[in-house]
């Protein structure tokens, strides 16, 4: 058999980096920019850029994806620049580029995150978490953290007004779903698929404050400092970020936590040693200020957005068995979603 060849790194041009920065007054007048792929997919490639003593890191679309991404990339650089003053960890911004005849595609350079993901480590965990299950609890601490503080933030004050549609959100959360589904040709035999819509479309939330919401926040969109104890050092990748409902952030980071007594792992990261979901759902109350009495609607809400966005995927597959292994995922989750909702005591039927 004839082994594929190895992919190629994705480049850019350097001289042309270089140049753009000059002209705009960035650090390392003068230097040569010298860059190094990092990691990318078909969403967004990510380089770190050194000139003189100066480190950064620049984020653009690939050449290959849809013109919505320059789109993202404008709603990412928004959000990082409005978020600057605040609490919420996240990479400094430091420059954005509308022009794509610097580098082929809008881009924009952030300050460097010395950290590490979850992503990059077995079991999900970076040493000594990942020997001293006794020091896990603050990694997800600080991860819920993370979205209480982005839920305190003040989004008119800072900017953002207009960068969504807060108005009406959850009014429209299943019939814009729903929608997807149908789009994606959504198998006709998910076991609880009409329990988990027909209660979303009856309940609403307690109450509705809206703030600043990541719209993919988990343990796989942060990065953590090095060392002990666990200090969350960035949230990152923003582009699925609005005006929302930040509880919807929470929900989503918690989907997968296993209740008391279940065997603790979710996915790509073990949750051993970790705290239980109830106390996590506590410190976010104690953080943000926000009161939790309706989380249920919101982890309901996550399980089936998840579900459907993984249908997607799956239906989607082709011969990739990444997106092949989506499909009992998603019977897993529309499952769990109904079950929840028809356990749970919270609600109220929407009006």
């Amino acid at each position: 058999m004839t082994a594929r060849p190895e992919p190629t790194a994705p480049t850019i041009d350097g001289g042309r980096l270089a140049a753009w920065m000059d002209a705009s007054g960035l650090p390392g007048a003068g230097a040569p920019a010298e860059v190094r792929y990092i990691s990318g997919g078909s969403q967004n490639e990510i380089f770190e850029v050194r000139r003189g003593d100066a480190r950064m890191a620049l984020r653009k679309p690939p050449p290959t994806a849809v013109p919505a991404r320059d789109d993202g990339i404008r709603r990412e650089w928004r959000v990082l620049s409005a978020l600057g003053e605040t609490d919420v960890p996240h990479a400094r911004a430091i420059a954005l580029c509308d022009d794509a005849e610097v580098l082929g595609r809008p881009f924009y350079l952030m300050g460097f995150l010395d950290g590490w993901s979850p992503m990059g480590h077995q079991d999900g965990l970076a040493e000594p978490f990942r020997s001293d299950p006794g020091a896990r609890a603050d990694l997800a601490y600080e991860l819920v953290g993370g979205a209480a503080r982005l839920a305190r933030v003040d989004w008119q004050g800072v900017g953002l007004g207009g960068f969504g549609r807060p108005a009406g959100f959850h009014d429209r959360q299943v019939g814009r779903w729903l929608s997807f589904w149908e789009k994606a040709g959504g198998r006709g035999d998910i076991e609880g698929m009409d329990v988990a819509t027909g209660w979303l479309g009856r309940h609403r939330p307690l109450d509705f404050v809206p703030g600043v919401m990541h719209g993919d926040y988990q343990f796989a969109n942060v990065m953590f400092a090095h060392g002990t104890p666990g200090r969350l050092a960035a949230i990152v990748d923003w582009e699925m970020s609005t005006i929302g409902d930040p509880k919807l952030d929470l929900a989503w980071a918690l989907r997968d936590w296993p209740p008391a007594g279940a065997p603790a792992s979710a996915g790509y990261i073990s949750l051993a040693g970790m705290p239980e979901r109830d106390r996590l759902v506590e410190h976010y109350a104690e953080v943000s200020g926000r009161q939790v009495d309706d989380f249920d609607y919101y982890l309901v809400l996550a399980r089936w957005k998840l579900a459907i966005v993984l249908e997607q995927g799956f239906r989607n597959a082709g011969d990739d068995p990444v997106l092949q292994s989506f499909g009992p995922t998603v019977r897993e989750l529309m499952r769990s979603a109904a079950e929840l909702a028809e356990s749970t005591g919270y609600g109220r039927g929407a009006s």
